[in-house]
């Protein structure tokens, strides 16, 4: 077999293409940066036609650091962020901006679906309970905020919905985007119940077909292939949502594989065959008919790290040698506690972001080795939710993001967890997931096994420190009880 593939991953700011061969040889590479909005508090958007031409701009560059003719590209894969909503008229010309999974206008919206009557015929429904950023809220913002905005719109499209629109002219979601609250995650169809169960039941006339993830379901038009240099005719799949793209580009999408993305999101995800619903995290369609993923995620991941940074100054240096110095002196007993919670989080009742157990003596590295633990302990919570459902590889987790790239972080999930941590052979999950799926769809792969077996090695393992377990308990407990405390509205008091 002979021939390449690329695969986009279209996230909140930067856009990613990148080149494979059929034995999963990296190429080639394209990065864009794409900017993001903040019109009011709590809003987060960016605009369509913009993010459009940084993935145009990303697949040529890919291209050319290839050196590859555009004919020898098979096909195209894509996936993109989830939830959010992306609305496009009868013309397929944008309504408005995109909202993004990182907004949080609509966190008013959550609490009368949160209530145990409501929340169990959800969760029993769809696989989850809504989140600010979930399509439910938002449309249910629309509708009282701007109802002239749904008036104008013909489509309900996801973040790679948009761009594969713009490269075939196809309308159209797959399950693991449509699975995002509206769906009936038994059947991967749209759920008429979901929709009255939120009062969005007139919105219904905005779903998309939804067609198989790795389907072939259009091809690269004229006018993109211009602006992108494919080839005109270039095949391109339906795609996903990047957590599954992420999965598969590690290999870790078969039943009972536990995977983490230490990056903007905390995401610990378990893939199952069959799907398996709680508070604790979403459940949702994978990108074959058999397979779920159980995900828990928050936004106190890298960003919370990144926000330690900026009001420490240390924004001036690489991150690689912020985060080196930080941990190169070990966590001690009396470091202080960190929750990464500064852009909102999944616990009820929430709460924000905080320091805890501060001394006069603690520096800049000192905090931000304290967010480096906190965004780790965030997944240990998680993780502890979603471990014994792990049947198949109990122990070990698969780890990608950018987080994964520092060794020292890495070994710190691993000895705050007490799982074995495998980084595989990638740190862009996303966009060689995205391209396996590409060759599933043209038959130049079986399936997501056959695929990881020829596309992903393990090439490092950190092995949890039993010298550590201790201190790592003990802090996790005074962190839990933070959260308590605040939760309560009591002082945190030694």
């Amino acid at each position: 077999m002979s021939g390449y593939l690329i695969g986009l991953d279209v996230g909140h700011t930067l856009i990613k293409a990148a080149v494979f061969d059929v034995r999963g040889r990296s190429f080639g590479a394209g990065v864009r940066p794409v900017e993001v909005s903040r019109p009011h508090p709590h809003w987060q958007e960016r605009d369509l036609a913009a993010t459009w031409r940084a993935v145009a701009a990303a697949i040529s560059d890919a291209l050319a650091d290839a050196g590859l003719p555009a004919t020898a590209v098979q096909a195209v894969g894509l996936a993109g962020h989830g939830d959010g909503v992306y609305l496009v008229d009868a013309q397929l010309r944008p309504v408005r901006p995109g909202i993004l999974a990182t907004d949080g206008r609509a966190v008013g919206y959550c609490a009368e679906w949160r209530t145990p009557q409501a929340a169990a015929r959800l969760l029993a429904l769809t696989g989850q309970v809504p989140e600010p950023y979930a399509p439910a809220c938002l449309l249910s913002w629309l509708r009282d905020h701007e109802p002239d905005s749904l008036r104008r719109a013909a489509h309900l499209l996801f973040c790679k919905d948009w761009i594969r629109l713009r490269l075939t002219g196809v309308v159209a979601t797959d399950p693991t985007d449509a699975a995002a609250g509206l769906c009936d995650v038994s059947t991967r169809q749209w759920s008429t119940g979901a929709l009255e169960s939120y009062g969005l039941a007139e919105l219904g006339r905005l779903l998309p077909p939804i067609r198989a993830s790795a389907g072939v379901i259009g091809v690269v038009t004229a006018e993109a292939a211009e602006q992108t240099g494919l080839a005109a005719g270039t095949p391109v799949i339906t795609g996903c949502h990047d957590v599954h793209s992420a999965a598969l580009g590690i290999g870790a999408l078969t039943d009972g594989a536990l995977s983490s993305v230490l990056g903007t999101f905390n995401i610990n995800q378990i893939a199952t065959t069959v799907p398996r619903a709680s508070r604790s995290w979403q459940t949702r369609c994978s990108v074959v008919d058999d397979l779920y993923l159980s995900m828990a995620t928050s936004p106190g991941g890298a960003a919370a790290v990144d926000w330690v940074r900026s009001i420490t100054g240390l924004t001036q240096e690489p991150v690689s040698t912020v985060v080196g110095r930080a941990l190169g002196t070990p966590i001690g007993a009396d470091d202080p506690l960190f929750l990464p919670f500064v852009h909102g989080s999944r616990l009820d009742p929430a709460v924000g972001g905080a320091f805890a157990e501060l001394g006069g003596w603690h520096g800049p590295d000192d905090l931000v080795r304290a967010a480096l633990e906190g965004v780790a302990y965030e997944h240990r919570m998680q993780l502890t939710a979603l471990v014994p459902l792990d049947r198949v590889r109990a122990g070990s987790v698969r780890l990608t993001g950018g987080g994964s790239r520092s060794t020292e972080w890495s070994q710190l999930l691993a000895d705050v967890t007490g799982l074995r941590v495998e980084v595989t052979d990638t740190h862009e999950a996303g966009a060689r997931g995205a391209a396996m799926l590409a060759g599933i769809g043209v038959g130049l792969l079986d399936d997501p096994l056959d695929a990881a077996r020829r596309w992903v090695q393990v090439i490092r393992v950190h092995r949890p420190r039993a010298a550590r377990a201790g201190l790592h308990d003990d802090r996790f407990g005074r962190w839990c009880a933070a959260i308590a405390a605040l939760q309560n509205g009591v002082p945190n008091r030694p």
